[in-house]
């Protein structure tokens, strides 16, 4: 039993040292963007459900962070101020499956192919969402979900997800960029989004440990049906979704998990599946019981459902009939390590990176700010900050 836990850790801290510089890197672009990309103007950008706000929303989705939990806030307190149901959907969906930190660990991880099968997923994800909103919500439910939201219950990373410390557009941009408010900004943003999500990454490295070490390679492939290609394909899509939810993992914590069950024999379009369906993990459906009711978070369920696994169906066509589906089942787990090689020296770098953000986040009192993290702002609460 020791030696077997010993084995889980091991696998887990491997993975999570393959990935560190990536998460460092993509967090701190991430922070870049936020702070130079304002969301005051999200409700006006947002009016309805046309291709062109939709469209708005995946950008602005793409540009902030990628906790799911702040994703999921951020939607309901955009939709509070007026913005349409479904561009809010969308921005949640952008929020945490188009984000920079995503693409780059896919890449290292799984490679190239599932990123790009990730950036194309999404948005036929958003218009598959569209049509299925037109079609089967009644205006009788959308109203029951507003009146849900208007009561303000509290969810979870509800002070993260209303800070807005964006740096005006005056001047150049690497002028804002490296002014004192935009590196404090950029500081703030970087810590914010690692506090946010450190939970989820442990958890996410932890399961894929265990997994990996674990359980025996014969069992995945009679789970994904790998001896019956055509079928495993459409249930690799199916059952991609129903391993997501249950994980209890979200946002970037789930990809050291995809990439043991792609070894493992799910299929392509499973893989792309299991990503996409961050958003409808249990502890975020329960805050939609939250937000909107028992309905709509039921309604939620099945319609992203529903558009996650037609879109993996979706690429995974679409990449088969391009030849872009790789061969071999090589995603970097048993055969991540920890030696002198350009992975280390791009971590020791990193860290000392988010070495300085964090002492600039210290001392312009980010630890103040980190305490309301997972509070609601009070109406007479600002978190516009200036410095």
């Amino acid at each position: 039993m020791v030696t077997a836990l010993l084995n889980a850790l091991g696998m887990a801290f491997a993975m999570g040292w393959e990935i560190l510089w990536p998460l460092a890197l993509g967090f701190a672009l991430s922070a870049v963007i936020q702070a130079i990309v304002s969301q005051r103007e999200m409700s006006r950008l947002l009016p309805d459900d046309r291709p062109r706000s939709l469209g708005v929303a995946l950008a602005l989705g793409a540009a902030s962070s990628s906790c799911s939990y702040a994703a999921v806030a951020i939607a309901r307190s955009i939709f509070r101020k007026g913005a349409n149901f479904t561009a809010a959907m969308a921005f949640e969906m952008a929020s945490t499956n188009l984000v920079l930190e995503l693409s780059i660990i896919l890449i290292v991880l799984m490679g190239w192919h599932f990123m790009a099968a990730e950036a194309i997923a999404a948005p036929i994800m958003v218009a598959i969402l569209a049509v299925l909103f037109r079609l089967f919500l009644r205006p009788q439910l959308l109203q029951a979900a507003k009146d849900q939201a208007e009561k303000g219950i509290a969810g979870r990373m509800e002070g993260h997800a209303e800070m807005d410390m964006s740096v005006p557009a005056e001047g150049s941009l690497w002028r804002r960029i490296t002014s004192d408010r935009g590196l404090t900004a950029i500081s703030h943003y970087f810590v914010m989004d690692w506090a946010a999500v450190w939970m989820d990454i442990v958890g996410g490295l932890a399961i894929a440990g265990a997994i990996a070490a674990w359980v025996p390679q014969d069992f995945w492939k009679a789970f994904f049906l790998t001896d019956h290609p055509v079928l495993a394909t459409l249930w690799g899509s199916i059952v991609g979704p129903l391993v997501a939810i249950i994980s209890f993992v979200c946002s970037v914590g789930n990809i050291p998990l995809a990439a043991v069950l792609w070894n493992g024999g799910i299929s392509f379009g499973g893989v792309v599946a299991f990503i996409l369906a961050d958003l409808i993990v249990l502890p975020i459906l329960n805050i939609y019981r939250k937000y909107y009711g028992l309905k709509m978070a039921a309604f939620l369920l099945v319609t992203f459902y529903v558009a996650m696994a037609a879109a993996a169906l979706a690429v995974e066509g679409l990449f088969g009939s391009l030849g872009l589906i790789p061969h071999e089942r090589q995603a970097r787990v048993i055969e991540a390590s920890i030696t002198w090689n350009y992975t280390t020296w791009l971590n020791v770098g990193f860290l000392l990176v988010a070495a300085l953000l964090v002492w600039r986040f210290v001392a312009t009192g980010g630890l103040e700010m980190l305490r309301m993290m997972n509070r609601p702002a009070r109406s007479d609460e600002s978190h516009h900050h200036t410095y």
